[in-house]
C-alpha cells in the first residue's frame, strides 16, 4: 500500500445548516469520507454545527465540534486538536471557501496541516474565474467569453463590450447565488449590486441560452489515472441552473462521438488542473455544430456527484477520500460490488432521472420563474428501464400532488406560449397541457429549446393516456395496453382515473380495483439490482429498484419474515429535511443490531439512508401506497416502521392497515385519532385537558359570530394542508377578509378552521418515546420566540431555562395521559402553549419530530434507538433520573435562504420558511445562542443597528436591549415611532425615514446601500399594506445587501444580550464529548 503513513489525525469541515444550493448531499459525502478514514485507522475530527445530520452522530467521527465553519473557529480547533491533515472537498462551498481563506492566511503552514486531495492552488484555479479561463486557455479548451468585475461601473463597461444578453455570476458562491440573465443595463445594475454584496467579484459572460448542458463526473488519482464515473445531461437547456433542472443519466441524446469527445476533454482538464479525487465538469454544448464551452469545474463533491454516486452505485465520496490519502484507483476495491477494483467506469442498463423539489408556494411575493440561480429545496431520483417510466415515477416522488405526467388536476395557465418560453417550477406540467391542447413537438421545441428526443418520449406517454381514455372500466382494458401503460410508468391511480374519468367517487377503491386486475393478469413489477457493470461482471449489490420492463427478479427472497421495512422521508422540503434522515438511519441501525434484516425504501439521492452500506436492502423507489405494497408482497416482512420518516410514511398508516400490513409501534387507529382534529379534540375534552378554542366553519356568517365570542387575533387555517402551509394570524377584520380571499372559497367542501390565538404565550415542545402507553424517555424544550412563529423556524433552547417548575410538572402529567389514551409505542411529539402557568395542547404527532436529533444529542440519549427497541417489542431500560440533569445548554437556530428567493418577504410567521438548522452547546444560553447565530450566517454587529420595532408592547420589550446597545457604544438608527419611543426613554437615536417618505433624509434604504448599518431589527406591527410595503422594502434590502436581519423581538433581545455580554473569544472550543 502506498498510502500516506504520516497522517494519523484528520480534520473534516462540514457544510453547516442546510440551505438552498447546499443541502443534504454533504451529509452523505462527509459521512462516507469519515467511514473511509475510520477504515484506515485514522482518528477524525469534524466541525459541523448542523446537529441534525447523520455525520454528527456517534460512531462517525472521533471528535465532533458543533461550531461555525468559519476561519476563526476552524483555526481554534486546529490549534487545540493539531490534526496532520484536513479534508476540504466534503463540506460544499462553505468548507471550500473557509479552507481557501485559511490557506491564504498561512494557518495550515503555521500548524503543519496537510491539505489532502486536490491542492488548494488547484481549487483557487477553478474558483477564480480569470485564473480558470487562463488555465484552460493553456491547453486550448474553450470557455464562455467573460470578464470579471469588482464594481457595478466595471460590470456595465464589460457588458457593453460583450453585448447583451449577458449572464452575471458571483465568484466563490454556491448554487449560482447572485446570478441571473440581464437583457439591458438597468437589469444588470440591480443584479450586480446584489451579487457584489455576497462576493468580492462578479463575472459577466456572454449568454448561450438554449444550448445543451452536459456534465461529467471525473475521478483522478495522484498517479494520473482518470476515469469518468457518470455523464449526465440536463432536460432543460442552458440558462437554467443545473440544480433547477431535470437531469437525466446517462445522457440520452448525445451521439457516441459527442460523448467520447466531451469525455476526453474532461479528462484533459482534470489532469491539467491537477485535481486529486473527484471533480465535476459542466459543458454548454451545441449538438448541431459540435461546438462546446466549459461552463465550470467544481473541484469538490457537489450536488451532481451525490446524484452520480447514487445513480451508478459508485461510492464517489468514499473513493475520493481514499485518493486524498495517496492511494491509486487500482489499489482500492469497489466497496459496493466487492468484486471489482475502483478503477473501472460504470456502465448503466437503466435510466435515472433527477427532478428538483421547489417550495415556492410557501413564500409571499416570490418570483416563480426559474433561471440561473437556484431556488429548489430538495430533489428526487427515479430509476427505470425507460425514460418514460423514470420521469413518471419522479413526478410522483416530488410530492406536489401530481400523479405523473398525465391524469393530474388541471393547472390554470393564462398564456401557454409565455409559460413554455419563460419556465417556472411547473414547466413540465405546462408541456403536458400544451400537448393536450394540440401543440406539436416542433412548436414546443421552438419555445423551450428542450431536445426533441425528450419531447417525443413525453408525447408517447400522452398517446397511451389517450388510448386508455377510450375505455370506461378497468376490465375492458386489453392486456397489452395495460402492460404498456405500466411499462411507461403509469400508476394504478392514473389508469383508474383515465377509465373512470369524472365518475370516480372513491379514488382508493378504484385504484385497488386496477391493482387486483393486473395481479390477476400477472402484470407485476420485477426487482432489478443496480450493478453498475451492466451485468458484464458478477456484482452483489443490495441496491434495488422496481420496473415493469423486465422478466425476472435479481433477488432471491427468503420469506422467513425476518425483515423489517423502514419507510424513509422522501424529498427534502421545507418542513421535512435531514432530521428525518437521521431518524431513519438510526432506526435501521437499531433494527440490524437486534438481529433483524433492515430494509429501506427512499428515493432521495442527498441522503445517508440511501447509502449502499446503511441497510441490508435498499429499494430506491417510490413511497406511494402502490409501490410500498408491491415491495411488501415481495419481502413479506415481519413488520413496517412508519414513524421515523416524517409525514409521508405516516399518511400511509390507515391504507396499509386496511390491507392487513403489520405496523410496528403505534397503531393506525390511534394515528388517525391524533391526526383527525375532531377526534383528537374530543379525546382531550374527555380527559379534561385544555386546548385553544377552535371551530371548523363553512361560511362567513359563522366565522364572524365565532370571532365575536373569542375576539381577535385568531389563527385561520384553510382545509387540510401540510406544514402550516396557508395559515395566517389575523388581528382585525380587514386582515381576515384579505386572507380568506387568498384561501379561495370557504364552503362545505372547503371548511376553514378558526382558532383563538393566545398572544405572548410561550411555546413548549415535548419530544418523547413510549412503550404501551408508558413514557420511557422525554425531553421538554422551550422556544425563545413567543407562539406565532412556526416551531420549525423558532429558536429552541433545551433544557428549558425559563419555565415554572409547576408548568414542567403539568406537562409531564398531561403528556402521560395522552400517551395512555393513544396507546403510544414509539416516538411522539406534543406542542404546548403556556401562559401564567396555564397550559394548552396545540397538537400531537405520533411520529418522530424535527427536534429529535437535537434533543438526543444534547441529552446524549438516542431517542430513536429506544423508540425502535420499543417498536420491536423489546424491554427498554429507562434512563437514570440524573441523565436529565445537565450543566450546559443547547440552542437550535434556523437557517433561512431568503437571499435566493427573490422577492420573498423575509418575515417569520405561522408558516414555516427555514430550510435548515444548527445546534450549538454552551455553558449558558448566551454562549450557545451566539455560536448558533454565527453558524446560521449572522455577523456580530460592530458599530450600528437599525431598529424599527412594531407595536407598543414590542417597543417596550426591546427597551432594555436598546439601553444595552447604547451603553456599549452602538449608534442606533430608528424609524419614526421607535425613534420617538427611545427619545422619551432617554436613549439617543438617529431618526431615519421610510421609503414612503421619499423627500425626507436620511433614508433607511440609502444607509443600507452605503453599508452604514451592521444589523437590522425590523418587527412588523401588523399586516396593513403600507406597513407591509415599507417594512418589506427594508427587510428585503437587508437580505439582498447581505446585512443581518432579525424580525422577532424576543430573539433580537436575546441575541443583543448575548453579543454585548460575551465576545466571540469567550466562546469555549469544546467538543461534544467534553460537555
Amino acid at each position: 500500500m502506498t498510502a500516506n503513513k504520516t497522517i494519523r489525525k484528520v480534520l473534516l469541515l462540514g457544510s453547516g445548516a442546510l440551505k438552498i444550493g447546499e443541502a443534504g448531499e454533504f451529509d452523505y459525502s462527509g459521512s462516507q469520507a469519515l467511514k473511509a478514514m475510520k477504515e484506515e485507522g485514522i482518528s477524525t475530527v469534524l466541525i459541523n454545527p448542523n446537529i441534525a445530520t447523520v455525520q454528527t452522530s456517534e460512531g462517525f467521527a472521533d471528535k465532533i465540534y458543533f461550531l461555525p465553519v468559519t476561519p476563526y473557529f476552524v483555526t481554534k480547533v486546529i490549534e487545540k486538536e493539531r490534526p496532520d491533515g484536513i479534508l476540504l472537498a466534503f463540506g460544499g462551498q462553505t468548507a471550500l471557501n473557509c479552507g481557501v481563506d485559511l490557506y491564504r492566511n498561512g494557518v495550515f503552514e503555521r500548524y503543519g496541516v496537510q491539505v489532502l486531495g486536490t491542492p488548494v492552488q488547484a481549487i483557487i484555479d477553478t474558483e477564480d474565474r480569470e485564473l480558470f479561463v487562463k488555465r484552460l486557455d493553456e491547453i486550448g479548451v474553450k470557455t464562455i467569453r467573460s470578464s470579471a468585475a469588482d464594481s457595478v461601473a466595471q460590470a456595465l463597461k464589460v457588458a457593453s463590450e460583450l453585448g447583451y444578453p449577458v449572464i452575471v455570476r458571483a465568484a466563490y458562491a454556491l448554487g449560482g447565488l447572485g446570478s441571473g440573465f440581464c437583457d439591458n443595463a438597468e437589469e444588470l445594475k440591480t443584479l450586480a449590486e446584489k451579487a457584489l454584496a455576497f462576493a468580492p467579484q462578479v463575472l459577466i459572460e456572454k449568454s448561450l441560452k438554449g444550448w445543451k448542458e452536459v456534465e461529467y463526473e471525473v475521478v483522478r488519482d495522484r498517479y494520473d489515472n482518470c476515469i469518468t464515473v457518470c455523464n449526465m445531461e440536463n432536460f432543460d437547456p442552458l440558462g437554467i441552473h443545473t440544480g433547477e433542472s431535470i437531469v437525466v443519466a446517462p445522457s440520452q441524446t448525445l451521439s457516441n462521438d459527442d460523448y467520447h469527445y466531451l469525455r476526453s476533454l474532461a479528462i484533459k482538464i482534470i489532469r491539467h488542473v491537477g485535481i486529486v479525487g473527484e471533480c465535476n465538469v459542466q459543458y454548454a454544448y451545441d449538438p448541431d455544430s459540435m461546438d462546446y464551452r466549459v461552463i465550470e469545474v467544481n473541484a469538490r463533491l457537489s450536488r451532481s456527484s451525490a446524484l452520480a454516486s447514487k445513480a451508478t452505485g459508485y461510492p464517489l465520496a468514499f473513493v475520493a477520500a481514499k485518493l486524498g490519502l495517496g492511494y491509486g484507483l487500482f489499489e482500492l476495491r469497489n466497496s459496493v460490488t466487492h468484486d471489482t477494483s475502483a478503477f473501472f467506469e460504470p456502465a448503466l442498463d437503466y435510466v435515472v432521472v433527477k427532478i428538483p423539489r421547489w417550495d415556492l408556494g410557501k413564500f409571499h411575493g416570490v418570483n416563480r420563474e426559474i433561471g440561473s440561480s437556484m431556488k429548489s429545496v430538495g430533489e428526487v431520483m427515479a430509476i427505470g428501464r425507460t425514460f418514460e417510466e423514470a420521469i413518471q415515477k419522479g413526478l410522483r416522488m416530488i410530492g406536489q400532488g401530481m400523479h405523473g405526467f398525465v391524469e393530474n388536476k388541471d393547472i390554470k395557465i393564462d398564456d401557454i406560449d409565455h409559460a413554455l418560453a419563460e419556465p417556472t417550477d411547473r414547466r413540465i406540467f405546462v408541456i403536458a397541457k400544451a400537448m393536450a391542447r394540440g401543440y406539436d413537438v416542433e412548436r414546443i421545441h421552438e419555445l423551450t429549446k428542450i431536445d426533441r428526443w425528450f419531447l417525443y418520449k413525453l408525447r408517447a406517454i400522452m398517446d397511451t393516456a389517450d388510448e386508455l381514455d377510450a375505455y370506461d372500466r378497468p376490465e375492458a382494458l386489453p392486456e397489452p395496453l395495460l402492460r404498456l401503460a405500466k411499462q411507461q410508468g403509469f400508476s394504478d391511480f392514473q389508469i383508474a382515473r383515465s377509465v373512470y374519468k369524472d365518475s370516480m367517487s372513491n379514488a382508493h377503491e378504484a385504484m385497488l380495483e386496477v391493482r387486483r386486475l393486473r395481479k390477476q393478469l400477472g402484470i407485476v413489477p420485477c426487482v432489478k439490482q443496480i450493478d453498475t457493470l451492466a451485468a458484464e461482471y458478477p456484482a452483489s449489490t443490495n441496491y434495488l429498484y422496481l420496473t415493469y420492463n423486465g422478466v425476472e427478479n435479481d433477488v432471491q427472497y427468503m420469506h422467513d419474515h425476518r425483515s423489517i421495512i423502514v419507510l424513509g422521508s422522501g424529498a427534502y422540503r421545507i418542513g421535512s429535511s435531514v432530521e428525518f434522515d437521521w431518524c431513519s438511519v438510526n432506526a435501521l441501525r437499531s433494527v440490524k443490531q437486534h438481529g433483524w434484516r433492515s430494509v429501506m425504501i427512499n428515493y432521495n439521492p442527498e441522503t445517508v439512508s440511501t447509502d449502499y452500506d446503511m441497510c441490508d436492502r435498499l429499494y430506491f423507489d417510490e413511497l406511494t401506497f402502490e409501490r410500498v405494497m408491491d415491495i411488501i408482497d415481495l419481502e413479506q416482512p415481519h413488520g413496517v416502521i412508519l414513524s421515523v420518516g416524517g409525514q409521508i410514511p405516516n399518511n400511509l398508516a390507515t391504507r396499509l392497515d386496511g390491507q392487513g400490513v403489520k405496523i410496528l409501534g403505534t397503531q393506525a387507529r390511534d394515528i388517525d385519532n391524533a391526526e383527525d382534529r375532531h377526534k383528537f379534540s374530543a379525546m382531550l375534552d374527555s380527559l379534561g385537558i385544555d386546548q385553544p378554542r377552535w371551530r371548523e366553519l363553512t361560511d362567513m356568517g359563522s366565522i364572524n359570530s365565532f370571532i365575536d365570542e373569542v375576539g381577535f387575533p385568531v389563527l385561520v387555517r384553510p382545509s387540510y394542508v401540510l406544514s402550516g402551509a396557508a395559515m395566517n394570524v389575523c388581528s382585525n377584520n380587514d386582515e381576515l377578509m384579505r386572507f380568506l380571499r387568498l384561501a379561495a372559497d370557504v364552503s362545505k367542501e372547503h371548511p376553514v378552521v378558526v382558532t383563538r390565538f393566545i398572544q405572548n404565550a410561550k411555546e413548549i415542545e415535548m419530544d418523547a418515546v413510549a412503550r404501551d402507553g408508558e413514557i420511557i424517555v422525554y425531553a421538554i424544550s422551550e422556544h425563545i420566540e413567543f407562539a406565532g412563529v412556526h416551531s420549525g423556524d423558532a429558536t429552541i433552547q433545551f433544557p428549558p431555562q425559563k419555565i415554572y417548575v409547576e408548568t414542567v410538572r403539568r406537562i409531564k402529567k398531561v403528556s402521560q395521559q395522552i400517551a395512555r389514551a393513544l396507546h403510544i409505542t414509539g416516538p411522539f411529539n406534543i406542542q404546548y402553549l403556556a401562559k401564567n402557568n396555564d397550559i394548552k395542547v396545540i397538537e400531537c404527532n405520533l411520529r418522530a419530530s424535527r427536534s429529535f436529533p437535537f434533543v438526543s444529542k444534547v441529552l446524549k440519549i438516542n431517542f430513536i434507538d429506544l423508540a425502535t427497541q420499543a417498536m420491536l417489542g423489546l424491554d427498554v431500560q429507562r434512563p437514570a433520573k440524573s441523565a436529565f440533569d445537565l450543566d450546559y445548554v443547547g440552542i437550535k437556530a434556523s437557517q433561512f435562504s431568503f437571499s435566493r428567493l427573490q422577492g420573498a418577504d423575509p418575515v417569520l410567521g405561522v408558516d414555516m420558511s427555514s430550510t435548515g438548522e444548527v445546534g450549538c452547546l454552551g455553558d449558558d444560553t448566551g454562549e450557545a445562542l451566539l455560536a448558533a447565530m454565527i453558524s446560521v450566517g449572522q455577523r456580530v454587529p460592530r458599530h450600528s443597528v437599525l431598529l424599527s420595532t412594531g407595536t407598543p408592547r414590542q417597543k417596550a420589550d426591546m427597551l432594555e436591549s436598546a439601553h444595552t446597545l447604547h451603553s456599549h457604544g452602538f449608534t442606533i438608527y430608528a424609524t419614526g415611532g421607535t425613534h420617538a419611543f427611545l427619545n422619551d426613554n432617554g436613549i439617543p437615536a438617529i431618526r431615519v425615514y421610510w421609503p414612503s417618505q421619499p423627500d425626507m433624509h436620511p433614508q433607511a434604504l440609502d444607509l443600507l446601500h452605503d453599508h452604514k448599518i451592521d444589523m437590522v431589527v425590523n418587527i412588523p406591527k401588523n399586516l396593513t399594506t403600507t406597513e407591509l410595503s415599507n417594512g418589506y422594502k427594508i427587510r428585503r434590502a437587508a437580505v439582498d445587501l447581505n446585512v443581518p436581519l432579525i424580525t422577532n423581538a424576543r430573539l433580537a433581545a436575546a441575541y443583543i444580550n448575548a453579543f454585548t455580554t460575551i465576545s466571540i473569544d469567550d466562546i469555549e472550543i469544546k467538543s461534544w464529548d467534553e460537555y
